[in-house]
């Protein structure tokens, strides 16, 4: 088990990560044009009412006091309060964070599906028509962009087959997971790519392994040398890659949920900067960041446990 001590240290190790990204995302939200009361009020706002609202909300206060006020919040369980849902951002985000978890979820899901099976037809077939085959549809894939890819969906199976919803989420469970099969298969379309070409280059290399030749001459089929020696030992550099991507995933929600209009936290992020609201830009922000450390921390875990050499 001393090979899981990292475990007890890492989080630790996340801290200034996570204190990191509240500094640049503090700045960085109240470097964005515009004034957040005036946006509030509108354009016939006088002065006054300006004024009132900067003081309510605390952003007639200088830059560091009001990031002083951010991390007070942050240790007391709270990301302050929202100026234009008026209600407090944590609530706020607790009700939009199911679509994204959804999202991200069945698009994980989905990109395994897509890319294992694409990669193993690709390595036992190395240098052979159906490797060139999946490698040119994996360049090919890399290079569409994922709101490019949702628009060619909609198209093509809400607007001329009319087999799926083409925005919104519903409300029942049935409802939320046909309005999630568009939205996933545009991101697993993209991510699966990506996992394809490495899963495919790990498995070429594992098949000319001491490993592999060794279950050759015990007299193994060769299926079975495939799925229980080839295919575990291609996994780790692959569980990592997964992990970078899907941080990478949980920031591009908001370019998939903005398409298919999910009410999920990418939409949220994106008519909050519009809005300037900086509170709740600053709590979408540090969610996303949170989670894409956890992520990066289970997939160490799991590489762990994959492969007894790798220590950490």
């Amino acid at each position: 088990m001393h090979r899981y001590r990292f475990v007890l240290t890492r989080p630790l190790q996340f801290l200034p990560v996570i204190f990191g990204i509240s500094v640049i995302t503090f700045i960085l939200v109240r470097l964005i044009p515009g004034d957040p009361a005036r946006n509030l009020l509108g354009s016939r706002a006088t002065p006054t009412a300006i004024a009132n609202i900067r003081a309510q909300y605390g952003l007639d206060q200088p830059m560091w006091l009001q990031y002083l006020y951010f991390l007070k919040n942050l240790a007391n369980g709270e990301m302050g309060k929202s100026i234009l849902y008026k209600i407090d951002v944590l609530r706020l985000i607790v009700t939009r964070i199911e679509p994204t978890v959804a999202l991200v979820t069945s698009s994980v899901v989905l990109s395994i599906l897509i890319a294992v099976p694409m990669a193993a037809i690709a390595a036992r077939n190395a240098g052979k028509a159906p490797d060139h085959a999946v490698r040119i549809v994996s360049t090919f894939g890399i290079g569409f962009p994922p709101f490019w890819l949702g628009l060619m969906l909609i198209i093509l199976f809400s607007v001329e087959l009319g087999l799926l919803p083409v925005s919104g989420y519903g409300a029942s469970i049935g409802d939320k997971l046909a309005h999630l099969i568009l939205p996933s298969l545009t991101v697993a379309l993209s991510l699966s790519t990506v996992l394809t070409r490495s899963l495919r280059a790990a498995m070429i290399e594992s098949l000319k392994s001491d490993v592999a030749t060794a279950a050759r001459a015990r007299g193994m089929p060769e299926r079975i040398v495939f799925w229980r020696h080839v295919v575990p030992n291609s996994l780790v550099p692959t569980v990592n890659l997964l992990a970078v991507n899907i941080g990478w995933l949980i920031g591009g929600t908001v370019v998939v949920e903005s398409v298919f209009a999910l009410p999920g936290m990418g939409q949220l992020l994106v008519r909050a900067i519009f809005s300037r609201d900086y509170m709740v830009v600053q709590g979408v922000a540090m969610v996303f960041a949170c989670a894409t450390v956890l992520v990066n921390f289970v997939a160490d875990i799991v590489t762990v446990a994959i492969d007894p050499r790798v220590k950490l």
